[in-house]
């Protein structure tokens, strides 16, 4: 693909375990875990 320099971005090394750790023990949650705020529909 070719992008303009200015668009790509890069993210911290250091923050690399969230990208790459094992999702153990972290819940999915669905979209039906969360409320709705009022005036929102179809949700």
């Amino acid at each position: 693909w070719v992008v303009p320099a200015d668009a790509i971005a890069a993210s911290d090394p250091d923050a690399k375990g969230a990208f790459f750790e094992s999702p153990q023990g972290k819940d999915y949650r669905h979209a039906t875990y969360y409320t709705k705020s009022e005036g929102v529909k179809h949700l």
